[in-house]
């Protein structure tokens, strides 16, 4: 894999990453009705980042729970994994 440096004005917020330190950006998540989603994910007070339909079949939707640095993205087209397949991941509070 290669790498890619943002400056600072790039890096929305977030703080520095220090050289050899390494962190869980963006979760995929499968899902079956986009707009369902959207209103879980709403309702349970994460901030939406993106809500954004690039072209015909493609939509990307971005929340992050409060306080976190890691969001997680869903849509149509953004992944070929069935709607409920992710297993294991743990928001933890």
């Amino acid at each position: 894999m290669g790498s890619v440096e943002a400056g600072p004005s790039e890096s929305a917020g977030t703080p520095p990453v220090q050289a050899g330190e390494m962190r869980l950006e963006v979760v995929i998540v499968p899902v079956a009705d986009v707009d369902r989603a959207l209103q879980f994910y709403e309702s349970l007070g994460w901030r939406l980042d993106a809500n954004l339909t690039v072209e015909d079949g493609y939509r990307v939707v971005q929340f992050t729970p409060p306080g976190s640095l890691c969001s997680i993205i869903f849509g149509e087209g953004v992944t070929s994994a069935p709607p409920g397949s992710v297993q294991g991941l743990q928001l933890s509070v």
